[in-house]
């Protein structure tokens, strides 16, 4: 404890603003519109290493491989750090297999536009603050994550609205939570049922992903590809690597299969700071996946639990609707509520005439 805290306190101290910001990876590289080849980003990296780390790189790779002595201390030191650099340590995090809500949700910026939590602990309860947070999100990849459920992506979504590439799946899981989305992705129309048309005015009666175009998900089952194709055509599952775009449009580097999301935050982080847990962090092939099933009685849980988080706002909206039935019938039937209204329109009579 003692050293997280002389860590802690080092931390406030060093000035991360400066001279990183050249290695930080623009908006632009990240989001080109135009389509960008994995061998350019190959030779860049090249080119990258023939230059000496810059102090801010090194101070990070000490924050890396310490990064279990601060994680308690983090809500109070992220504070004072830029986006750039709470993305880089969150990617050291997932890299050292030390990314959870504790992690995560301390870190999260509003600036952020990408989001790389593939293979971490981040929970629903994690998702759901980052999502918050993190309203301009363009590309999220929750691909390999066990403890996400539809539940959480459902606020995503609706959270998100700049949203145009999700990456999942990944593991027997992560299907899973991926075919439950698909609803979420469907355009959809609520059936919203209010008193007046005062009430529905202020409510919206639609919802789904409309920003999102891209979607990752390397084991796709033939319905579920034949439902996205029918009803979702504007969203591209697993576009391929070609000169001519996908479909006549332009992919964007987030949306390839083999790319790494938050791999530029780490391009001048010494590997041996994530490697010294164990784990070297290798681009998912879209053949591999593990060859568990979930048992049986685990897919009917899930499936209760996301039967239940969708049906919650409709139970408390017909148990709104309830209430205010019962309000009108005490007010047609019992001999007092009469009295009340009667009462009410004489006092409003005759505060009229004065």
């Amino acid at each position: 404890m003692g050293k997280g805290k002389e860590i802690t306190t080092s931390l406030k101290k060093l000035d991360l603003n400066s001279n990183f910001m050249a290695c930080t990876p623009s908006k632009s590289s990240l989001f080109s519109p135009t389509l960008q080849s994995p061998g350019l980003l190959s030779c860049r990296r090249r080119l990258g290493k023939s230059k000496p780390p810059s102090l801010v790189s090194l101070c990070l790779g000490v924050i890396g491989k310490n990064l279990q002595e601060i994680i308690a201390h983090l809500s109070d030191i992220s504070i004072a750090f830029p986006p750039h650099i709470r993305m880089t340590i969150a990617a050291i995090a997932r890299r050292r297999k030390m990314l959870c809500d504790e992690v995560i949700i301390p870190l999260a910026d509003t600036s952020w536009e990408i989001l790389d939590i593939s293979g971490s602990e981040v929970t629903d309860s994690g998702l759901i603050e980052v999502a918050k947070t993190c309203k301009f999100l363009q590309a999220i990849d929750i691909s390999r994550c066990n403890k996400i459920t539809a539940s959480s992506v459902s606020v995503l979504v609706e959270h998100c609205k700049s949203l145009r590439t999700l990456r999942c799946g990944g593991c027997p899981r992560s299907d899973y939570t991926a075919h439950c989305c698909l609803t979420l992705l469907k355009p959809k129309l609520d059936d919203t049922v209010k008193d007046s048309w005062e009430e529905l005015d202020t409510v919206e009666i639609s919802h789904s992903a409309e920003s999102l175009r891209w979607l990752v998900w390397p084991k796709i089952d033939k319905d579920s590809l034949e439902i996205l194709a029918t009803e979702c055509p504007r969203i591209s599952v697993n576009p391929k690597l070609s000169p001519f775009g996908f479909r006549g449009k332009d992919v964007p580097i987030e949306a390839f299969p083999d790319t790494v999301l938050d791999d530029l935050f780490v391009r001048e982080i010494n590997p041996s700071t994530w490697a010294a847990s164990g784990f070297t962090l290798k681009p998912v092939s879209p053949i591999l996946s593990s060859s568990k099933e979930l048992s049986l009685a685990e897919k009917f849980r899930l499936a209760f639990v996301e039967r239940d988080a969708r049906l919650a706002p409709k139970r408390a909206k017909n148990a709104r609707q309830h209430q205010r039935r019962s309000d009108r019938e005490w007010m047609e039937m019992s001999a007092e509520a009469k009295a009340i209204v009667l009462a009410s329109q004489v006092s409003k009579s005759l505060h009229g005439r004065n």
